[in-house]
């Protein structure tokens, strides 16, 4: 039931600690890959790995934000792998500035990047999922699309629930055709000590902040990339062929506590 063998996956936002590791279970499931992302050196790195489990791959250069890039994503995938059965948009950044301060730029760029590009990749793959009659679809969400922090995510938070909704009415629209559309909602990863910016650097997080949020946490600590990649496997699987519409809470409790 959690056999990808066959299957060919695209994944945006593969250059990130989340998005390799969730490259790196798919392959190890059985999955052929697409890799998608911003830089061209870290996706041959995944590619590197992806390899070494003996599963084919391709690289493409993307911003998801464009959508003459998300048409060639798509085409090359089709190019070389004529079908495409998961799709996991994980692609997303954020900035952290108060709301009476928050700039504009950033507010535009992370709508543009968490919104449209989520909207765009499930648009453009969809078409071809609703062809197939069969497809698969991952949206890579967060707890703060459900209840927000005390400051500064005000942008991060609205982008989310945006793609809360965006999962739920694609998933409604699409089901005759064969084709669920579902989210996975990390708490903060591990690998959060960092975050991907809107201008493409790495921004580190304060391990104050970290702290309080696992101890904020019910199982005391941050998630893994482990613990967020089992998930993902199983709704792009025949397993939760019957699921749809989904938002799926990856937060060692943290929203169960929050309720």
């Amino acid at each position: 039931m959690f056999d990808l063998k066959s299957r060919v996956a695209v994944v945006t936002g593969a250059t990130g600690t989340l998005g390799n590791s969730i490259c790196l279970a798919l392959a190890a499931s059985g999955a052929d890959l697409v890799i998608a992302g911003r830089r061209e050196d870290r996706l041959r790195a995944v590619n590197d790995q992806v390899a070494s489990l003996g599963r084919r791959a391709l690289i493409v250069r993307a911003d998801v934000s464009k959508y003459s890039d998300v048409q060639e994503l798509v085409e090359r995938a089709l190019e070389e792998f004529r079908r495409i059965d998961i799709l996991i948009a994980g692609a997303g950044v954020n900035a952290l500035h108060p709301a009476r301060d928050y700039p504009l730029e950033d507010w535009h760029k992370l709508m543009q990047i968490n919104v449209e590009g989520t909207f765009l990749c499930n648009r453009e793959v969809g078409k071809v999922m609703i062809e197939q009659n069969y497809g698969r679809i991952v949206n890579i969400s967060s707890i703060r699309g459900w209840f927000s922090a005390a400051q500064n995510t005000v942008a991060y938070s609205a982008t989310k629930a945006a793609v809360n909704m965006i999962t739920r009415t694609l998933a409604c629209e699409w089901a005759r055709y064969g084709v669920t559309v579902n989210a996975v909602a990390p708490a903060m990863v591990a690998s959060g000590m960092h975050m991907s910016t809107p201008d493409g650097e790495v921004q580190q997080m304060d391990p104050k902040v970290l702290e309080g949020i696992a101890k904020r946490t019910p199982m005391k600590r941050l998630a893994s990339p482990r613990d967020i990649c089992g998930p993902v496997v199983f709704l792009a699987s025949d397993a939760a062929g019957f699921m749809t519409g989904q938002i799926i809470y990856v937060d060692g409790g943290a929203s169960a506590w929050a309720a």
